[in-house]
C-alpha cells in the first residue's frame, strides 16, 4: 500500500471524528435524536478507517496524528460553527500540537512500515 493512500485513509478516520464530535456538542447531552445518529454513524466510521490504517502505520503514531489532528479541527470547528473562543495560550497550544504531527511524519522513522 502507498503512503498516500494509508494517510488519506487516516485524514478520512480523522475527519468522521471531527464530525461525530461535532455532532455530539449538537446532540445536546443525547436529547436530540438526528445528531446523536449522526455521532454513533459518524464515530463507527471513523474508527472503520483508523483500524484500517493500522495494518500500515504504528498504533501509537496513527493515534498521535488522529488525536492531534482532531484536536485542532474541532477547535477551529468550535470557533467558527459554535462560537467558541480561543485564547493566545490555545492558539499557541494548537500550534505546538501541529509541530508535534509535523515532527512525527516528517522526521521519524516510525511513521510507515
Amino acid at each position: 500500500m502507498n503512503l498516500t493512500t494509508v494517510y488519506a485513509v487516516l485524514v478520512v478516520a480523522i475527519v468522521f471524528e471531527v464530525l461525530g464530535t461535532s455532532a455530539m456538542q449538537a446532540a445536546q447531552h443525547f436529547t436530540r435524536l438526528v445528531p446523536t445518529v449522526t455521532m454513533i454513524v459518524c464515530y463507527a466510521i471513523a474508527f472503520f478507517f483508523l483500524s484500517w490504517s493500522l495494518r500500515y502505520v504504528p498504533v501509537g503514531i496513527a493515534y498521535a496524528i488522529w488525536s492531534g489532528l482532531g484536536i485542532v479541527l474541532i477547535s477551529v470547528v468550535g470557533y467558527f460553527v459554535f462560537d467558541q473562543k480561543l485564547d493566545l495560550a490555545a492558539i499557541v497550544g494548537l500550534g505546538l500540537i501541529i509541530a508535534g504531527v509535523l515532527v512525527l511524519n516528517l522526521f521519524s522513522k516510525s511513521t510507515f512500515h
